[in-house]
């Protein structure tokens, strides 16, 4: 695992910063959806962070070991919705300013959510590339402190102690199936399992309208898009970023594409069999596990659950649609 911008080992300092302030999630073990696919799922419930998301694990730590600078200038973030709440939550537990640049159209039970936590939200653009460049140019404006939710460095390891998390509490996983935005949280997955373990297979998923990841895997080289057409905000990025691409790239096993109605549909199957909620987003990797079915017979599988930020009436449409 040469030439990777951060290793295990900051993982781990990473848990010691983030561990007083943050809960271990369970691992589930779930004998219902391991009947109904013929292999083992465990579910890593990241919808039982403290922002119902993973993401928030990275956002602590940056603010934490940025905490002076934090304060002083303050925080300001381009989100769809999960990063947001993360540096939104991070912000409030040390005291600093927060501003959050959405584009129009995120769901009200995020934006509600983040102006419960004190931030300052601003809508710009239809896309969140375009609400990205607007939150970079206020930045340089106002001299607030930028946290970009895929290039920033400083997110990884803190993301990565959900793995960490994994590992420990079933150390002969198979297969870890993780949802790709960013990049993030699939990122750091590759940097703890082949670090431990080079045979433990790591998956990624994503959007079937926003495929640009998948894209520039397959072709080794970055694809942008310039389109994301999907119900799932935490997957609707239009570009592939350098960092995580880097880290990616020649270390995932796979990426796998899922429809928007394969999400929903998993969404309902997560709630009647284990009663989690889940996200589109957080949704994609029980998504793919079903459509790999055939592939994972007899294995061992983690299941990221990401997150659980989903809006009360479309829950409520999944339901007695699907």
């Amino acid at each position: 695992m040469s030439n990777l911008p951060f290793n295990l080992s900051d993982v781990y300092r990473a848990r010691k910063v983030i561990g007083p302030y943050l809960p271990r999630t369970p691992l589930f073990y779930s004998r219902a959806l391991s009947n109904m696919l013929g292999f083992n799922v465990y579910l890593k419930l990241e919808n039982l962070q403290p922002t119902r998301a993973f993401k928030v694990r990275g956002g602590v730590y940056f603010a934490l070991i940025k905490r002076d600078e934090a304060i002083r200038k303050g925080l300001i973030a381009a989100s769809t919705g999960n990063h947001a709440q993360s540096v939104a939550y991070a912000a409030k537990l040390i005291g600093a300013r927060a501003v959050i640049v959405m584009p129009h159209g995120i769901s009200q039970v995020k934006v509600d959510a983040l102006r419960d936590l004190g931030a300052e939200v601003i809508f710009h653009g239809n896309v969140f590339d375009e609400a990205l460049d607007y939150a970079m140019e206020l930045s340089r404006r106002e001299g607030l402190l930028f946290v970009h939710s895929v290039n920033e460095p400083l997110l990884y390891p803190g993301v990565g102690t959900m793995h960490l998390e994994v590992i420990e509490d079933l150390p002969d996983v198979d297969v870890v199936i993780n949802p790709i935005g960013g990049g993030s949280g699939a990122a750091s997955a590759v940097v703890v399992y082949k670090t431990v373990n080079p045979g433990i297979k790591v998956i990624g998923v994503q959007a079937e309208g926003a495929p640009s990841v998948y894209l520039s895997l397959k072709e080794n080289r970055l694809i942008s898009t310039g389109y994301a057409r999907t119900i799932a905000e935490g997957l609707a990025t239009s570009r592939t970023y350098e960092y995580s691409f880097n880290i990616l790239r020649g270390r995932i096993d796979d990426v796998v594409l899922v429809s928007d109605d394969e999400m929903l549909r998993a969404i309902k199957i997560l709630l009647e069999t284990t009663g989690q909620v889940a996200e589109p987003a957080g949704a994609a990797a029980l998504a793919a596990a079903i459509k790999l079915r055939s592939e994972l017979m007899g294995k061992k599988v983690v299941v990221m659950v990401t997150g659980g930020n989903i809006d009360p009436s479309l829950l409520s449409k999944i339901m007695t649609s699907y």
